[in-house]
Parts: structure tokens; sequence; C-alpha cells
């Protein structure tokens, strides 16, 4: 079912895509060890960590932002029929999320602007849907928002040493270019960008060299979508602590760190992309760590 929540005069609806066991623990979190993952059960199970297999639980998931009278979605997941040889868990899915989204009230025409946090299999793929064999854009009066710098370090044709070049194989091709060739695409530059008055985009490279976080304002409450930033809370009680997937390991960690920081100190609420389960948290300080305060109430969608 989907969910809400609103944010001030912002209302977000989150549309899930897929959930289920990602990856061994100590593989997804390679600093970590599950003398750790025991130690804070209290926040990891059940819904991020499933302590028999010693998997990470995980979801995928589109949020419908609803701001000044425009319809935003924030990432696109894996999509459906897509090829890829080297991240089966995402290959070749059908997993009825148009129909989700349409629950939500949302027609593929009815989207004004796609953010895509990051330019990575799991957050381009509703971008396009297949149609005469084709891959061509799933929202077709939208405008979709990329950074520049991950528009360009995922362009194959840079020929860019890659960290992630395996699992996104194919990704660029039949998820990205198509919107480019429709002309659809804004590779935007510089450190930030206004949506409009409630909503801006900023840089936090390190996962990728162009991962942004969506930055919402509105009616004296705030609320951060962070992309990837954080996989697993996890990374949030030990914020050096990166996922494998993380291009620049040193970066990553101080794009971390600084979004935490401010968000502990300002009481601002933090969305991940793949938080399985409980999908928001509060956080605290717990000196040079963070902890959780509490998590967000998302309520069902009536």
């Amino acid at each position: 079912m989907n969910e809400t929540i609103e944010i001030g005069a912002v209302s977000v609806t989150r549309v899930m895509e897929w959930e289920g066991l990602f990856a061994p623990v100590t593989d997804f979190v390679p600093e970590s060890n599950r003398e750790f993952w025991e130690e804070r059960s209290d926040v990891l199970t059940p819904d991020f960590w499933d302590r028999e297999s010693g998997m990470a639980r995980a979801c995928l998931q589109t949020f419908v932002v609803r701001s000044e009278g425009r319809t935003i979605l924030i990432d696109t997941g894996a999509g459906d029929g897509k090829e890829r040889p080297y991240l089966q868990v995402f290959g070749h899915l059908q997993t009825g999320f148009m129909e989700r989204l349409a629950a939500a009230g949302v027609r593929p025409e009815d989207v004004d602007v796609v953010v895509n946090t990051h330019v990575h299999v799991d957050h381009v793929g509703w971008n396009t849907v297949l149609r005469d064999r084709e891959w061509v854009p799933t929202f077709p009066n939208a405008r979709y928002l990329f950074s520049k710098a991950d528009f360009e370090f995922w362009n194959p044709l840079n020929g860019h040493e890659r960290l992630g070049t395996w699992v996104n194989h194919n990704m660029f091709e039949d998820s990205v270019l198509p919107v480019h060739q429709a002309g659809l695409a804004d590779a935007w530059e510089g450190d930030t960008l206004q949506i409009d008055s409630n909503l801006t985009l900023e840089l936090a490279p390190g996962h990728t060299p162009g991962l942004t976080v969506v930055k919402v304002e509105s009616e004296g409450e705030r609320a951060v979508f962070v992309g990837d930033l954080m996989h697993s809370p996890v990374q949030m009680l030990r914020p050096d602590w990166n996922s494998c997937f993380c291009e620049d390991a040193a970066m990553a960690r101080r794009s971390r760190r600084r979004i935490l920081s401010w968000a502990a100190d300002e009481n601002v609420l933090v969305v991940p992309a793949h938080f399985n389960g409980h999908h928001a948290a509060e956080v605290i300080r717990d000196g040079e760590n963070f902890d959780l305060k509490a998590w967000a109430a998302f309520r069902p969608q009536i």
C-alpha cells in the first residue's frame, strides 16, 4: 500500500517497487561486522537485517512529491524488463510498479519533473519503458534532472574508470540515453539547483560524483531525501562506513557526515532511498556518530 507524509504544504507519497533480501551485510557495508549488527539490533532488526541469513533487507521506491501544483518524482527504481547480467536481482523485473503509481493518482503524462538523485541502475530504471522494441521515456511531459557530474561520469563514451561499471551494465544505454535523445534531459551544474520555493537539489558527492540530495522546506518543516548517502541505518550509526558501491570513499564519508550533522542540529527529517520498513528518521548526535531519535510516521494513502 502506498503511504504519504506531509512536509508543510508539500505532500510526499512513497511508491514501492521492490523489497527483499539484497546481500550479506558484511559485503554490502564491508567495514561493518556482525557483532555491531547484533549490538544494534534494536535499530537494525527486523526491517534492515535478517539475522538468520545475515542478509541486508532493502527496498526500491519512488517518492511522489506534490509541490506548488506540480508532480515531481524522486528516483525511478530499477524498471521492468531491463537486462542486468551482473546484478540479476534487478534484471527482468515485473513488479506492478506502474499500477501502484496509478493508485497514487499519477499517470505518466501527469509527471512534471523527474529527479534522479544519481545515475545508478536502481535509481533510473523507470525513466524508460520498452515500446515497439525501443526504450522510450516513460514520462513524456517531464523534465528529467541529472547532475552533470553523474551524467558525464556514467556515459560510457567518456571512458571513466568506475567501481560500479559491471553492476550498472546497460544502464546508461537503456535508461538515460533515450531520455537525452528525446530532448527531455537537463544536466545541471553547480552545487545547488532550485526547483521551486520548497525544493532544492544539493550535491553530496562520493557515492557517485554527482550524488544529489533533495532538501524540502515548507511552512517551517524540513526534510532531506538523501538517495544513497546511506543504504542502511548502520551508516547512520557509523557514518564512516561506506557501502560497497561508493566510488570515492573519503568523499562519501564527508558528505554523509555533513548532511547528518545538519539534520541532527536542525531537526531535519532524513529520508533515504532504500530503507525498508520504517523509511524516514529523525537523528541525533551520539559523540562522533549519530543515532536514531525517532522514525517518521508515513500513513497509508486514502
